[in-house]
């Protein structure tokens, strides 16, 4: 069995209790017997928990992640693929390997979604919470296409973390290249002045900054950067398509 050195060193927190827990003590076994893995009182259901490591968001995003892939009843080659390169790139060989692992273990079992996303709304702020999303996404259209399954999926599991209709719908639209998505990604709609577009652009890239999810590491940091890129890019078509300098 591996020993999950990255993830252990890299500061598990919150994830060590509840549902996602529960869901990592399967991987660890008698290795760790002496770590409780308790369901969340009422009172931690409805106080958040600022301090989120960098342990918590990959174990969180591993969960989730295989939760979408399974959600059209394949798990594609191609999703599995994008994960492992995703991993590879940001993480190392061996984190992507103890994560691997970890998704074939729950790939054969049923994960408690609504459970584990009330555990991460109440111990993540907001920033990560909208990058898992992100994350997400690009794994859900990692085969091309994104199934009504997985939108469902994707739109049930951002309600449940407690990222609002707008938010979702700027970072789906993120994953389209069109003039639509690209007013949807900034939080507005064609009709917007000028002024708007620009104070709309002003307030996504302030709350979408890549140092916002810093306190994640630095390789989280930078995988933050395509989002912002994403931002970027929007505003950069409307301005072309208005004549606005």
């Amino acid at each position: 069995m591996a020993k999950y050195g990255k993830w252990i060193g890299a500061g598990l927190g919150f994830a060590m209790g509840g549902p996602l827990g529960a869901l990592f003590g399967l991987f660890l076994g008698s290795m760790f017997d002496n770590i409780q893995t308790l369901p969340l009182t009422s009172e931690e259901q409805g106080v958040p928990f600022p301090g989120s490591g960098r342990g918590d968001f990959m174990f969180s995003l591993t969960v989730l992640a295989t939760s979408v892939m399974k959600a059209d009843g394949n798990m594609m080659r191609s999703e599995l693929n994008y994960v492992k390169e995703f991993l590879k790139h940001n993480f190392g060989i061996e984190a992507t390997r103890e994560a691997m692992g970890m998704i074939k273990e729950l790939s054969s079992r049923e994960i408690p979604v609504s459970e584990v996303c009330a555990q991460i709304r109440y111990h993540m702020d907001m920033p990560a919470k909208t990058q898992l999303l992100y994350f997400l996404f690009g794994i859900a259209k990692a085969d091309g296409k994104v199934s009504d399954l997985e939108i469902r999926l994707l739109e049930n599991i951002s309600d449940q973390l407690g990222i609002g209709k707008t938010t979702f719908l700027s970072v789906r639209s993120m994953y389209y290249d069109d003039l639509e998505s690209a007013y949807q990604i900034l939080e507005i709609t064609s009709t917007a002045t000028n002024e708007e577009v620009k104070k709309a652009y002003r307030k996504m890239a302030i709350e979408n900054h890549p140092d916002k999810v810093g306190h994640l590491g630095e390789d989280i940091r930078k995988a933050a950067e395509e989002k912002f890129t994403q931002i970027n890019v929007a505003y950069e078509k409307i301005k072309k398509q208005r004549g606005m300098v």
